[in-house]
């Protein structure tokens, strides 16, 4: 009995050792967690997590979702789904660990699994109306890869290194002078950032040389510290500069401060604090407007709308009026960071709090006559699934650098982007309009509303292609010896993205009669029904294009009534037509009224049979074959299919009478 005693004294206290030593572990973690030393803290968890006996499967899980929490927060969304996963497999999970699961997986660039993922969660948790929003945008991140915008993106591989690289900006009044952030080597802080595991940030140059290839960035000595330094904003005449220090990595740090330095020659003078808001709280990522009066920032300052908002302050002679807040518009529940204004006044920033594609992604923000903010996604390729943010613009073009996460040499690197020049070609086929035969041999001339003119003769395909320019309005017409000519238009105006247009022109042969569509008339009666003048109109647009020819105009009626009568009837009908061109504008020497009365019944074609099947090509609608017809609604159709008008060209050589 005694040495059971003994033993199970001893089983005793190291197992009360063993849990002093795990709450140790855990409050370690959680410690460096909560100081916002997230890439330290991963470690931490994971040793408490192999210390936690495996049948406390609550305290487990728990440390599994922490881990999670810091991958994400490291912003390594592939090693934090892994253990999200993890942590929803647990019978104890919490319902914040499917959201980030999902979360994970539309950052990690599989927004069609994110979206059931989203789905899931919301059956756990219905009044959440994060999902909803989550799973619109993943719905809208499919469609902008199937369509993205037509800028042209490069890697950076001159600049970027294996440490994190982001945040650009030109010099303004040079293109050729590039500052960015970076943690690499040359960095002169010598501690490592227990947030990213990384040096401190500093703020470095690198130059355009004649060849157009980036020179070696170097640090830019007289703006970096021992502490984090970086995203620099420039004056429209390079004569200011602001960017933001924090002395981050300790437990007692305070804040992110916006600091100022002046030109000074051809250096800088040595940098001070701005004082916008006290050095406890973060006053960061400066944004300069172009006219020097507006100073945007970012914040996590009371008044806000969700984690870090978007403020800015106005010169007041030598200092600053009291923050604002830019507003429900641009501000989220979430994170609003890296303002950039736009030499054109256009203010951009990245936002994970607006529907996105991933994590951050870049917003442009137009302000509106009523005060409002217009909000556009810049959509792929510029956003992606990782996080994009940090853009910059060269002066008066549509090109630049941002930064982003997305798969790289590094962590955070820098990319180019460039809208290539709009190109737009038309390619168009000229075909016999009843045959649907190519039609070799036409020219066609294309007229263009800047007053260029161009001619093109189609192949043996029927074919022709012209280069056409942005922001015009074009016209082609084709003509062909024994053919109408024909038109068609097509328009660059509006257009944001390069595209090839295709159009056919159908050109109508003048060898036979060429029936009138829709031309009706009240049985008896030979006034213009409504519906006719659309048809006529066509028609007035026909005689315009071929100004060279004259026509008869040939109207028929049915079989009923008298010869004489129908006669009559015709002609008036057929002189209605006539008059109606007139009153429109075309000359009456070019127009002759016929009527042809029921002399000339309709001849069946292929059209006519497709639409009325009881009907045989080829057969002419007499009087006799009407009534023999089964039923009094084909009849009535064949009588109306002979009341038609048609005209045919008589000549193609008028000259205009002059006046």
């Amino acid at each position: 009995m005694k040495n059971w005693f003994l033993v199970a004294l001893f089983v005793f206290s190291l197992s009360h050792t063993d849990a002093v030593a795990q709450k140790k572990r855990s409050e370690r973690a959680y410690s460096s967690y909560y100081a916002g030393e997230y890439y330290n803290a991963i470690d931490q968890f994971k040793s408490a997590y192999s210390k936690t006996r495996k049948s406390d499967k609550a305290a487990r899980t728990e440390l599994i979702f922490m881990i999670g929490e810091c991958y994400r927060l490291v912003n390594d969304p592939k090693n934090a789904e892994t253990w999200y996963k993890l942590a929803v497999k647990s019978s104890f999970s919490k319902p914040e660990a499917q959201y980030r699961l999902a979360e994970s997986i539309k950052k990690n660039g599989r927004p069609a699994q994110a979206i059931e993922e989203f789905r899931k969660y919301k059956q756990i948790a219905p009044s959440d109306s994060r999902a909803d929003q989550e799973i619109r945008a993943c719905e809208l991140a499919l469609e902008w890869m199937k369509n993205p915008e037509a800028y042209r993106i490069d890697e950076m591989k001159d600049i970027n290194s294996k440490e994190s690289d982001y945040s650009p900006a030109f010099a303004r009044s040079d293109d050729g002078l590039l500052y960015f952030t970076s943690s690499r080597d040359d960095a002169a802080g010598n501690k490592t950032h227990g947030a990213t595991g990384q040096s401190f940030t500093d703020i470095f140059e690198t130059r355009l040389d004649k060849k157009s290839k980036w020179s070696t960035p170097v640090p830019v000595d007289v703006l970096n510290s021992e502490f984090e330094d970086g995203a620099p904003s420039f004056s429209a005449d390079f004569s200011e500069v602001f960017f933001t220090r924090c002395e981050a990595g300790k437990r007692d740090k305070k804040g992110c401060v916006i600091m100022f330095s002046g030109s000074k020659g051809e250096s800088w003078a040595d940098p001070v604090n701005l004082e916008i808001l006290p050095d406890t709280m973060v006053t960061a990522h400066p944004a300069i407007s172009p006219d020097g009066s507006t100073l945007y920032f970012v914040s996590d300052m009371a008044g806000g709308f969700g984690k870090k908002d978007i403020w800015y302050v106005s010169r007041t002679g030598s200092g600053w009026s009291k923050p604002v807040n830019a507003g429900p518009e641009i501000n989220t529940q979430g994170d609003e960071l890296f303002p950039y204004v736009r030499d054109n006044g256009m203010l951009y920033f990245a936002s994970d709090g607006h529907i996105g594609m991933g994590g951050l992604d870049i917003f442009r923000a137009q302000l509106q006559p009523d005060g409002r903010w217009l909000i556009q996604n810049m959509k792929p390729p510029i956003n992606s699934s990782s996080d994009d943010f940090g853009i910059s613009f060269a002066a008066g073009l549509e090109k630049g650098i941002f930064s982003s996460a997305r798969k790289g040499r590094g962590n955070d690197d820098l990319y180019s982007f460039e809208m290539p020049p709009l190109r737009f070609n038309v390619t168009g086929l000229v075909k016999d309009e009843k045959t649907g035969s190519p039609i070799a041999q036409s020219t066609v001339q294309l007229i263009a509303s800047d007053g260029s003119n161009l001619q093109a003769e189609t192949g043996a395909g029927g074919d022709f292609k012209f280069a056409l320019k942005p922001n015009v309005d074009y016209i082609f017409v084709a003509s062909r010896k024994g053919y109408l000519n024909g038109k068609d238009k097509q328009t660059t105006k509006g257009q944001e993205k390069s595209r090839d247009f295709m159009v056919t022109i159908l050109l109508t042969a003048t060898d036979k009669p060429i029936e009138l569509p829709n031309i009706l008339y009240d049985f008896g009666k030979w006034d213009l029904r409504p519906e006719s003048m659309v048809s006529l109109d066509k028609l007035v647009e026909t005689l315009l294009d071929n100004p060279e020819v004259t026509i008869e105009l040939m109207s028929h009626t049915d079989s009923r009534d008298t010869e004489q009568y129908n006669q009559e009837l015709s002609q008036k009908r057929a002189q209605v037509v006539v008059q109606y061109l007139i009153d429109k504008g075309i000359e009456a020497g070019r127009l002759s009224p016929r009527g042809y009365g029921e002399s000339s019944p309709k001849v069946v074609s292929s059209d006519i049979t497709e639409q009325n099947s009881f009907l045989k090509t080829g057969v002419t609608l007499t009087e006799q074959y009407i009534n023999s017809l089964a039923t009094e609604e084909q009849k009535e159709i064949a009588h109306q299919i002979n009341r038609r008008t048609e005209f045919r060209v008589l000549r193609t050589d008028y000259r205009p009478v002059k006046k």
